[in-house]
């Protein structure tokens, strides 16, 4: 008997483990299908190169065929270890912007304000460089600057002003528009996960229990009240029982899958697949979004690139490098240069995000091989991706059985708006490129190729050559609508003792990467849950 069991030890279940078990009279059962977050590239940052298509860490979920795609099947990266996608993703620290989180308040999810929001941002941050009263410097989540500049993406900073864009060291203040460097989830040139921020603090605490490598089947339930959950480890099923709350944070996959098995969610559904309806919620599994990225590649005239870094002596090198400075290649992230630009000037905020970065990956054998394989000749990419998609698409279980992987059908680029602002994308990028700034190190590019041109011809492009960037969100949304899976405190609806804790929650994709935003959520529901207030409550209580 526990007073919470937390299912999914990922960004959120990390955070609920550290904040719940801090007072020792709460008992508290942390349960994780995957194993301890002992590999050694989950902790050198350009490890992710390799978690990213690493089974025994990573979920590798396949969506169906889709459409807006040419039918291409993806493969979904997802964290399958203690820190979940913390563990394994590109390292990058956004917040979103203002305007993202007081559109969920808007939709009526009372609390969820950038107001409500900014003060668990800071309190869960440990900035290096940026300070004053949006950020937080002793929070348990380091955020730092990389570690070394670069010659071509110090001018594509440059060529990001030339073409408009206002230089911008800080893009977490609630407003974007601008170019400048990534900040990193990186300490001492090493990844710092959920895991080793909020997890490996509190795992010496009597009061907390980690079971890794424990897939969990359903959520038990006695009448409507959630009592505990059912869960495989080693071969055997084992039960535990929850006296308080179940918390489930397996993210947005995992979650409504999850659900669905414990019978919570569209009825007839259900039913098709053999399953006694607890809740008929139509909403589980809907509402999908997700970042669509199309990469603009270009040949780099100076041997300056990372993949220049990657060969031979020069690789040498950088692992000495990195062995004796922490600095270097090693600590590389997805992408070393953000810009947030409108891609229409009636636009009051930015629709798209670029990641950009010094190097060129051999897209070809990445999509039919899931190989990461940086190409021989110096490179750059750009790549777009639309920050808020109109797309939706829906995570739905095929049978009964909890180890198979659901049906992903994520509708890229289904909504007209999304097809234009792809295109749009792609023409920013080419703009961007061909500055002055650019001038030393423009080479030919490579993709899509000067040849396409129209419209058409991009859109065709971005379909056939565009892909997730990893930011699953919306299939449990918080709302108030009969398609709303939990209320704004995150209860699941129509049942008792439940919450959804992750990224599934959100019922509108927030603006940019959504690591740092998952823990935001969890740092407050972990308040809301021990009955403290809110942090901004605090802060008016003090004001008056």
């Amino acid at each position: 008997m526990y007073d919470y069991i937390i299912i999914g030890a990922g960004s959120a279940g990390c955070v609920l483990a550290n904040r719940l078990s801090a007072d020792p009279k709460n008992k508290v059962l942390l349960l994780e299908a995957g194993p301890k977050d002992s590999n050694m590239w989950i902790h050198v940052p350009v490890g992710y190169a390799r978690t990213l298509v690493d089974p025994k860490v990573n979920w590798l979920f396949p969506t169906e065929p889709d459409p807006g795609s040419n039918d291409r099947v993806h493969v979904w990266p997802r964290g399958k270890v203690l820190g979940g996608s913390s563990s394994i993703n590109g390292l990058l620290y956004i917040r979103g912007q203002a305007a993202d989180y007081d559109g969920w308040r808007q939709l009526g999810n009372e609390g969820w304000g950038w107001d409500d929001c900014l003060p668990y941002f800071i309190r869960s941050e440990g900035n290096e460089v940026h300070q004053g009263k949006l950020h937080g410097t002793d929070g348990p989540l380091n955020v730092s600057d990389p570690t070394e500049p670069n010659p071509v993406s110090d001018a594509m900073i440059e060529a990001g002003v030339q073409a408009g864009l206002p230089r911008k060291p800080d893009v977490n203040e609630g407003d974007q528009e601008g170019i400048g460097y990534y900040q990193l989830t990186v300490k001492n040139g090493l990844r710092m996960s959920a895991a080793k921020a909020y997890l490996k603090p509190a795992l010496d605490r009597p009061n907390l229990r980690v079971e890794t490598e424990a897939l969990v089947h359903r959520i038990t339930f006695e009448g409507k009240r959630a009592v505990g959950v059912a869960y495989e480890q080693n071969g055997e099923v084992l039960e535990a029982r929850a006296g308080k709350e179940v918390l489930l944070s397996g993210g947005a996959v995992n979650s409504p899958q999850l659900l669905e098995l414990s019978g919570i969610g569209k009825a007839d559904l259900l039913k098709e697949r053999g399953i006694e309806v607890v809740a008929d919620l139509p909403g589980v599994g809907e509402n999908l979004q997700d970042h669509y990225v199309i990469s603009v590649q270009h040949k780099v005239t100076e041997p300056v690139t990372v993949n220049d870094q990657a060969q031979g002596f020069a690789f040498l090198k950088e692992v000495a490098k990195y062995f004796f400075l922490r600095k270097g290649l090693l600590t590389l992230s997805a992408a070393h240069i953000q810009a947030f630009v409108k891609t229409r000037t009636e636009l009051a905020s930015p629709d798209v995000q670029f990641h950009i970065l010094p190097a060129t990956m051999d897209v070809e054998k990445f999509k039919t091989q899931q190989v990461m394989e940086l190409n021989k000749f110096p490179g750059l990419t750009t790549a777009p991706c639309q920050l808020r998609p109109e797309s939706r698409g829906s995570i739905h279980i095929k049978s009964s059985d909890p180890g198979e992987y659901p049906a992903i059908r994520p509708n890229y680029l289904s909504d007209p708006l999304d097809q234009e602002t792809a295109v749009a994308g792609i023409r920013f990028a080419r703009k961007i490129v061909s500055q002055a700034a650019m001038d030393k190190y423009r080479g030919e590019e490579i993709m899509p190729g000067e040849a396409l041109e129209t419209d058409d011809e991009l859109l065709a492009y971005a379909r056939e050559a565009g892909s997730t960037i990893y930011h699953p969100v919306g299939t449990c949304k918080m709302g108030t609508d009969e398609m709303a899976v939990v209320d704004s405190q995150l209860r699941v609806r129509g049942v008792e003792g439940l919450r959804v804790i992750d990224a599934s929650v959100m019922p509108r994709l927030i603006s940019g990467n959504t690591n740092a935003p998952t823990i935001m959520i969890a740092e407050k529901i972990a308040d809301a849950i021990l009955g403290k207030p809110a942090l901004g409550a605090e802060t008016a209580s003090a004001a008056e």
